[in-house]
């Protein structure tokens, strides 16, 4: 999939684990993962919008659109 969720290296860079991000959006550890490990086929904006919040990032520093064959 073209779109790549970069989830994973916002975390580190932030050093937070993906429990501590459920905690503060309020999103199950389960659907975290689903995006963590691009299994995601959709992402609600508003869950967006709390994951940057926490994480103080922009949309951008998570999703990246990468071309076919470049992964």
């Amino acid at each position: 999939m073209p779109i790549v969720v970069n989830l994973d290296v916002m975390l580190a860079r932030r050093k937070m684990s993906l429990s501590q991000l459920s905690e503060r959006v309020d999103v199950t550890i389960a659907n975290l993962s689903v995006l963590k490990t691009n299994k995601a086929r959709a992402v609600r904006f508003s869950t967006l919008e709390a994951i940057c919040k926490a994480l103080d990032c922009q949309p951008g520093d998570i999703l990246e659109y990468v071309e076919e064959g470049e992964q």
